[in-house]
């Protein structure tokens, strides 16, 4: 209410001054202007902050995901599975498919 208030005696004083001036003959859309612009403003400021955030939790979040892709591929690197499965590739697939086809053997309904 006060805000209605402050708005109408800007606009009677913008009248009065705009008036000996011969400035401008609409002065409640000019003040409609100056708050609109004012909120677009403030608007894009939180619309920036905003996207900084989400660039800073992306950006680390994409680190986080390459570090544990690292350990991962040590992990792998140093496993015993992929040695036998490198020396025994044969092998390694015949278990696969043994693996799969108990798998599928157990899951499937009679």
């Amino acid at each position: 209410m006060a805000t209605a208030t402050s708005n109408v005696s800007k606009a009677q004083q913008k009248t009065n001054s705009t008036a000996e001036t011969g400035a401008s003959s609409h002065p409640y859309t000019d003040i409609a202007q100056d708050t609109l612009h004012s909120s677009v403003d403030r608007l894009a400021k939180t619309a920036a902050k905003a996207e900084e955030n989400l660039r800073n939790t992306a950006a680390d979040s994409a680190e986080n995901m390459a570090s544990r892709k690292a350990q991962m591929d040590a992990k792998w690197q140093a496993s015993g599975v992929r040695k036998y499965a490198v020396e025994n590739p044969v092998a390694a697939a015949g278990i696969a498919f043994a693996a799969g086809m108990l798998v599928t053997s157990l899951l499937r309904k009679k």
